[in-house]
């Protein structure tokens, strides 16, 4: 995974899945399947899946009250629909997932001396869904 910063879109899945959102018909399916996705893996959960859902919630979030808006040019260029009320609580899970023992994104950042820095932008994110 080539990262350059501990943003939510500062690395090349999330860029990607940017760039996905803006071709989709159904941006609102691709963030649900993003987060489903996450919460579903049960065993391990690997980084592209994990930086995937990390995206999808910060565009949730985004849209909330309290949310930071995303401005980093890796992020989708086209207007976002407004998401459906029932993503937040999946977003939430997907974040709890992503900062859960056996996640492939968390060994790595907490491999860095920026671990603490991203876990507290996971953390960020979790509060602003759940108001």
């Amino acid at each position: 995974m080539g990262t350059w910063d501990i943003g939510h879109f500062d690395n090349d899945t999330a860029a990607d899945f940017s760039g996905h959102l803006d071709d989709a018909l159904e941006s609102e399916t691709l963030v649900r399947s993003a987060l489903t996705d996450a919460i579903e893996s049960a065993e391990y959960l690997d980084s592209y899946e994990a930086c995937k859902a990390l995206a999808s919630a910060a565009l949730i979030a985004a849209q909330l009250p309290g949310g930071a808006p995303i401005t980093t040019s890796y992020a989708p260029k086209k207007p976002l629909p407004v998401f459906s009320p029932d993503l937040r609580p999946l977003a939430v899970q997907a974040l709890d997932r992503v900062v859960a023992p056996n996640s492939e994104l968390l060994e790595l950042w907490e491999e860095t001396e920026y671990g603490p820095q991203w876990r507290q932008g996971v953390a960020d994110l979790r509060a602003v869904l759940l108001t």
